[in-house]
C-alpha cells in the first residue's frame, strides 16, 4: 500500500524559490531529501556535505545550465538535461550557479545516502551529459533514464549508491504500468501537470507524493495523465541498512 509525504515551499532570497522534500527515518530510503527549484542567481556560498551524495539533474527547459566548481579538482558545467553527481564521502565542498546571469535554472537537487563502506571514502563525481542519457518512447510516454535502469534499458552513470531515477513526460490521456520490484520503495513527484496514480490525482501545488515502501513481493501501479500533458519524476530504490553489515 502506498501512503503520503508532504512538500513545502521555500525560497532563499530573490533567487531560488523550490519544493522541498524532507523525511525523518527510512520512508525515502535511499533518498534522503529532494528540493525541486528554480535558481536564477548565486545563491549559496561554497558548503560541504560528508556522508551522502548530492545529485543535481537539470531538466531540459532550464534557460541556462549550471556552473559547477568543487574540492575534488572538478569545474565543469551541467547542462540542461544533464546530471552530476557528487559523492561526498569523507566530506566535500562545492558550489553551483546559473552559467548565465539572469537566466532560470530548472532543477532537481536530491540528496541520496551512501552505503556504510562509502560514507568515509574520497569523494568523487560523477557527470553525464544530456546527450548521453538514456531516453525510451513509450505510447504517450517519453521516459528519460539519468540514473538507473528501466527495462532492458540502462544509464551509463554508475553511481555508489544503486538507485533509478526517470522523468516521465505523458502527453494528455496516456497511461502506463510502472513495476516495483521485490524489497524496492518507490516514490512518484509531480513536476508539472497533474497526473493520477492508482487512481489518485497529484499535482505539483498540492504538495504531497505518494510512497510505495519496499514489500517482499513485486508490484505495478497505474500512472495516467487524464486532465492533460504531465512530467514527474520516479525515484526507485532499495532501502539501505541503518547499521554496518
Amino acid at each position: 500500500m502506498g501512503h503520503i509525504v508532504s512538500l513545502n515551499r521555500v525560497n532563499h532570497g530573490a533567487n531560488f524559490q523550490a519544493y522541498v522534500l524532507r523525511t525523518a527515518g527510512q520512508t525515502l530510503s535511499p533518498i534522503l531529501g529532494i528540493d525541486h527549484a528554480w535558481m536564477s542567481g548565486p545563491t549559496f556560498p561554497p558548503h560541504s556535505h560528508v556522508g551522502f551524495s548530492a545529485v543535481s539533474y537539470l531538466f531540459l527547459d532550464s534557460e541556462t545550465g549550471i556552473a559547477n566548481e568543487d574540492s575534488t579538482g572538478t569545474k565543469n558545467l551541467i547542462q540542461p538535461g544533464g546530471i552530476h553527481w557528487a559523492s561526498a564521502g569523507s566530506g566535500i565542498v562545492h558550489e553551483e550557479v546559473p552559467a548565465e546571469p539572469g537566466k532560470t535554472v530548472h532543477m532537481l537537487q536530491i540528496f541520496v545516502d551512501l552505503p556504510h563502506e562509502h560514507k568515509t571514502a574520497a569523494p568523487f563525481a560523477l557527470t553525464l551529459a544530456p546527450q548521453n542519457i538514456p531516453v525510451i518512447e513509450l505510447p504517450g510516454v517519453t521516459v528519460r533514464v539519468p540514473v538507473g535502469a528501466f527495462g532492458d534499458v540502462r544509464s551509463p552513470l554508475m553511481p555508489p549508491t544503486p538507485v533509478t531515477m526517470l522523468e516521465m513526460t505523458m502527453v494528455e490521456d496516456a497511461a502506463m504500468e510502472l513495476p516495483i520490484p521485490a524489497g524496492e520503495t518507490l516514490f512518484v513527484m509531480p513536476i508539472a501537470g497533474s497526473l493520477d496514480v492508482n487512481g489518485e490525482s497529484y499535482d505539483l501545488d498540492g504538495l504531497k507524493l505518494p510512497v510505495f515502501s519496499a514489500e517482499d513481493s513485486p508490484r505495478a501501479l497505474s500512472l495516467r495523465s487524464p486532465k492533460g500533458a504531465a512530467k514527474a519524476m520516479v525515484f526507485i530504490g532499495a532501502p539501505l541498512s541503518i547499521t554496518p553489515a
